[in-house]
Formats: C-alpha cells, sequence, structure tokens
C-alpha cells in the first residue's frame, strides 16, 4: 500500500517568503484601476524585451494615443513602428514582433480582441497565446495575471526564475516555462491571483536589491534561511 506523500515543503516555503518579502519591503499590490486591458498587456510584453516596465508602459501607452486603436498599429510599417519605439533596448526587435503578432491575432479573430480567452480554462487560454509571434511563458502568464482577467498564473522574469533556482525551489537549468510548470502546483491553495501578482512583484524587488545577478547581498537577504545559495555563501 502506497502511503500519502504529504504537502511539499516548498509550498511552505513560498508562504514563508510571502510573509518575509512584505514585511521587508511593504506591500506592493496592484490596484484594480492598473489592471489593463489583456492586449495592452500583451503588447507591453512583446515590446518589453530587457527594456524597463516604466519605458514599456510609455511606449504602449503613446502607440495606441498616437494610432488610436490595436488595428491600426498593425498597418504602421516597420521603420515607423521602429522610431516609435525607441525607448526600448531593442526597436527593430520589438518592431517586428509587434506587427507579427497584431497581424497574425487580425489574420486568426478578424480584429485584435482577446475577449474569447475569457471563455478558457487559464492553460488553454495561454496556450493559445504562445502561439502568437514573440509571445513566450513569460508574457502568456502576464496576459492572465496582470491584467483584467486576474487569472491564477504565475508570471517569471529572470528575477523570479533566478531566486527560484537559488532557492533550490527549481532546478539550475529551468527556463522560465520549467519554473512556470513547477511552481504552480506548490502555490499555496490560499493564494488569490491577488497574490500571484504581488509574489511576483515582491520577488522582483528582492532581484533588484538584495539577489542580483552578480554580488548577490545574501548576508542581508530577508529569505536568506531558506535559501540554498545563501547557506554556501562565502
Amino acid at each position: 500500500m502506497e502511503l500519502p506523500l504529504g504537502p511539499d515543503p516548498r509550498t511552505e516555503i513560498l508562504r514563508r517568503m510571502q510573509a518575509a518579502l512584505i514585511a521587508a519591503f511593504g506591500r506592493i499590490v496592484r490596484p484594480p484601476e492598473k489592471r489593463r486591458d489583456p492586449v495592452w498587456v500583451l503588447v507591453h510584453g512583446v515590446i518589453g524585451a530587457q527594456t524597463k516596465t516604466a519605458a514599456s508602459n510609455a511606449s504602449t501607452d503613446a502607440l495606441l494615443a498616437e494610432f488610436g486603436s490595436w488595428e491600426a498599429v498593425a498597418e504602421v510599417s516597420l521603420e515607423e513602428l521602429e522610431a516609435r519605439l525607441k525607448r526600448q533596448t531593442f526597436p527593430s526587435v520589438a518592431a517586428k514582433r509587434l506587427k507579427d503578432c497584431l497581424t497574425f491575432i487580425i489574420q486568426e479573430r478578424g480584429s485584435v480582441d482577446l475577449r474569447h480567452l475569457s471563455n478558457l480554462e487559464t492553460a488553454e487560454a495561454m496556450a493559445w497565446l504562445e502561439t502568437l509571434p514573440g509571445v513566450a511563458r513569460k508574457n502568456s502568464a502576464g496576459v492572465m495575471n496582470a491584467s483584467n482577467f486576474n487569472r491564477k498564473a504565475m508570471v517569471i522574469d529572470g528575477h523570479h526564475r533566478r531566486i527560484m533556482q537559488r532557492m533550490g525551489i527549481v532546478t539550475a537549468k529551468a527556463d522560465n516555462a520549467k519554473t512556470y510548470n513547477a511552481l504552480m502546483p506548490i502555490v499555496p491553495v490560499e493564494w488569490t491571483a491577488e497574490d500571484m501578482d504581488e509574489h511576483h512583484l515582491l520577488l522582483k524587488k528582492l532581484g533588484q536589491t538584495h539577489c542580483r545577478p552578480r554580488k548577490a547581498d545574501c548576508e542581508d537577504c530577508p529569505v536568506r534561511s531558506d535559501c540554498e545559495f545563501a547557506r554556501h555563501a562565502p
């Protein structure tokens, strides 16, 4: 007879992390009015590679303000799009990905509209999003979680992935998709979509302050006690 394995100990680590990070940084809660339309979140992610959030926010807002609709943005030439995406780290790449993505949605749906995703389960909706040019797991989860869809989907960026690897919660070579797949089954059952969003934002803050890619500040890290990397740090 097989005995039940019991709860995954990593779930309790996530709970402790959340409490410790809130104690260290305060609450980082996205107010309802900051939840954008899913297409806005999608565009923001498609153009946002290695670009600061504020710059991508400004670029996304400026495109919609200038052209009035995402269908109109899709008609803009690559040269014009690139000129308007100078805030982005890679404007030429951002322009091509955006044009390809918007064009694909129009071909599939007749307009740039993601409302059909509200009728799908989260995993199915994310799978559809990941068929779009330039859309990977971070962006598909972002559309479902950080937009007004407000679904339970953990957004994984470089900071989040690096911290999970160093903590020993995921394997050292896990990419964003594998990190997502490892984390979702162990997320505390009581966490809401808002809790997942806050967890991501707190980990981003941790990655920008203590758990940097180089010269990690393990000594003062608020989650040091649960971290494998910190235990072996000099």
